[in-house]
């Protein structure tokens, strides 16, 4: 019986918004009830009395002396069901829980602040991080113990431990707390190095040899398991395989984007992509899918075809937008954060990966006569085998390889597999879905509408601007405050937290992107007022670089600065590269001299970890060549406009008006009766030409 309730509590916290579960009689209602994050609902109906992570919380934990319980998760982690199952459903456990802590649940997603600094304080406790995340801390929030996944047993004897450490002597613990906290704080400490000169081509060529030496040029990614996508770290490599004409890098990059879309990693019946893969060859994925990385990854993949032309990185475009806009874009024009890795399998039991496996058994049933072709396609073998009877689509072979196999020309297996994976994709659709945090963060849709920006830019294809508006207005209608700032998170109806740096920083990238595929200036000021209101609440006068908190939020042990680029790019290393566009338009601010500051703060760490900086690593390349501001005024300056942005100019930004703008680059162009475009190097022009093919040709020389 207990265990049907759980599976029913579950299902009914994450429904969406617009379907309304049936009343439930529940046992246990905490203080969770009160929030609109899915992954904090689920835990609402624990017998553990969690509470959010809130400013009087955290008081009342002062005033009673009352150790904190910290537990950070989000609704798409596994093990956070799987603990949560094991430990916090369990009425022993939530007894033990209640009695000696004050039990506080975050959603890491709302919350990156609070995770950022318990994630490094676990860190440093064992050296391990993940989630769950489960911190214990004194009442004024300092650290003093961390474990990620901990089974009911271990569970139980730490917090007793832990418990009567704090009772018999707190003194030791408050010490060790407190050199931890010493210890957050200074390893987030960033110089303002004003005496290093800029990071040179030759350092950044020596920095890109180095970190070849963690590729893997035959499956892809770096020579390691679990494999993430690392978007970022192949759209730096696109960038320089191309501005440096080097051939082997652009190979890799190939192969990487190749391997990852014929994996398993990538969803071949419903399209996008999950987390990671667990294995080497992008084989079996954490089947979780994210927002963050679906949205990059069409951005990353819409450039490599700029590039290469290949068919298969535009259908991997396509596919993932068809995927986001059904199963993640709201009515309203916003996307939700993510789809869970569990489902409900056949016996009613959740199971990682049930929707998206197969066994051989249903295949042959399902596709027929085009099983013997669909088999060798994507591997119903011992190399697509993943467990028990279970396989995961990967392929591994070219659409030539396999029609010349099977003597068949390439149009016709097109429609064989499109045909057989039209049918898996029916099938699949009657199986229970996996659940759906439908939530919205700012940040990732600033991430979504980037995608959908670069998806237009590179194929033209209105609908991809269309859904970009659309998710443009929504940010402004939504998640925009009267003065200037934004919220982190939207659901129901509701917008709620403030937000933080990211949250500016994707979306200042992603309307300023708007702006140079539309050429409406409204884009284009909304992204200079949140850059403005950035430089106001965020920035570190003493150090050059911005806090991820506003001043405007109560601080916790520090306010980070995020520099490390991991698989979204640092908040620090996004607002470097929106200054440095911005110092284009607007030379007379003051957003270049910081750009090239904050870089400078942080180049010393190039030359041995490339791969963790590679988006700093875009600004290395803009300072050591040429980057063009492109101006097109008159009559015909979209459709130029159009043409230009078809091509694969990452060093570049794009301006134009049919008369007149509030931008420098464009006043006192207008020759009447013509259009002409203007390519320039901090303000210097060359000789004007009138379409595109003669733009193309000036940036070439």
């Amino acid at each position: 019986m207990k265990k049907v309730l759980f599976y029913l509590l579950i299902a009914a916290a994450v429904l969406s918004c617009n379907q309304k579960p049936k009343e439930v009689t529940h046992e246990y209602t905490n203080a969770l009830i009160e929030e609109t994050s899915p992954y904090l609902l689920q835990h609402a109906h624990n017998p553990v009395n969690w509470e959010a992570w809130r400013p009087d919380v955290l008081e009342r934990a002062q005033k009673e002396d009352k150790l904190l319980l910290i537990s950070i998760g989000y609704a798409a982690c596994h093990w956070c069901h799987v603990m949560e199952k094991e430990c916090f459903e369990d009425e022993e456990v939530a007894r033990l829980m209640n009695e000696n802590f004050i039990n506080i649940k975050i959603d890491r997603e709302e919350r990156p602040d609070v995770d950022q600094i318990y994630m490094d304080a676990i860190q440093m406790i064992n050296g391990n991080g993940g989630w769950p995340l489960n911190i214990v801390a004194l009442p004024d929030g300092r650290p003093f113990w961390g474990a990620t996944y901990v089974p009911k047993d271990n569970w139980i004897k730490s917090l007793e431990q832990l418990a009567t450490l704090y009772k018999e002597d707190k003194p030791r613990v408050t010490k060790y707390a407190s050199d931890l906290a010493d210890g957050l704080q200074a390893i987030n400490l960033v110089e303002n190095d004003e005496d290093s000169d800029l990071y040179s081509l030759e350092q950044l060529d020596a920095s890109v040899q180095n970190w070849t030496q963690y590729f893997d040029t035959f499956l892809g990614g770096h020579k390691r398991a679990p494999k993430f996508m690392m978007p970022n770290n192949w759209d730096f490599l696109l960038h320089y395989a191309t501005s440096t004409d080097n051939a082997e890098i652009m190979e890799f990059v190939d192969t990487t984007l190749t391997r990852m879309a014929y994996g398993g990693v990538y969803d071949h019946v419903g399209g996008g992509f999950s987390r990671y893969a667990v294995d080497t060859k992008w084989h079996v994925p954490h089947f979780e899918k994210m927002l963050y990385d679906n949205g990059q990854l069409i951005s990353l993949y819409a450039k490599a075809y700029a590039v290469t032309k290949n068919e298969l990185y535009k259908n991997v475009v396509t596919e993932t937008i068809d995927f986001t806009e059904e199963e993640l874009l709201d009515e309203s024009g916003g996307f939700y954060s993510s789809l869970d890795a569990d489902s409900l399998d056949d016996n009613g039991n959740l199971e990682e990966g049930a929707y998206y496996v197969w066994t051989k058994e249903e295949l042959t049933q399902l596709l027929g006569d085009d099983y013997e072709v669909f088999q060798d396609y994507f591997n119903i073998n011992s190399y697509g085998h993943w467990e028990e009877e279970n396989y995961v689509l990967i392929r591994d072979k070219s659409n030539q390889d396999v029609a010349k196999k099977f003597n068949i020309s390439i149009p016709e297996l097109k429609i064989k597999i499109n045909k057989s994976l039209t049918i898996l994709k029916e099938e699949r659709s009657k199986r229970p879905k996996p659940r759906l945090d439908d939530k919205i963060l700012t940040s990732w849709n600033g991430l979504m509408l980037k995608g959908l920006v670069d998806a237009y830019r590179y194929f033209g294809e209105k609908r991809y601007l269309t859904l970009a508006i659309k998710n443009a207005e929504f940010i402004e209608r939504e998640m925009m405050k009267q003065d200037g700032s934004l919220y982190r998170n939207h659901k129901e109806g509701r917008s709620t937290i403030n937000a933080f740096l990211d949250d500016y920083t994707t979306v200042i990238d992603a309307y300023l992107s708007l702006y140079e595929v539309t050429f409406d200036e409204k884009w284009l000021n909304l992204a200079k007022n949140l850059l403005e209101y950035s430089k106001k609440h965020f920035l570190d006068e003493e150090s050059g670089m911005f806090f991820y908190t506003s001043d405007e939020d109560q601080s916790l042990i520090r306010r980070t600065i995020e520099v490390d680029d991991n698989v979204i790019s640092s908040s620090n290393s996004m607002m470097a590269i929106n200054l440095y566009k911005f110092h284009k338009l607007y030379p007379d601010e003051t957003y270049g001299e910081t750009a090239k500051q904050m870089l400078k703060n942080v180049q010393k760490d190039f030359d041995r970890r490339a791969q963790g900086f590679s988006n700093w690593l875009h600004l290395a390349l803009y300072l050591n060549q040429n980057f063009y501001e492109i101006a097109i005024v008159g009559k015909d300056y979209k459709s130029i406009g159009q043409e230009i942005s078809k091509v694969y100019v990452p060093n570049s930004i794009l301006v134009g008006t049919q008369k007149d703008a509030n931008i420098e680059l464009l006043e006192n162009r207008d020759v009447p009766g013509e259009t002409l475009a203007y390519v320039c190097i901090e303000g210097a022009c060359k000789l004007p030409v009138s379409n595109a093919e003669e733009v193309l040709k000036q940036l070439a020389n």
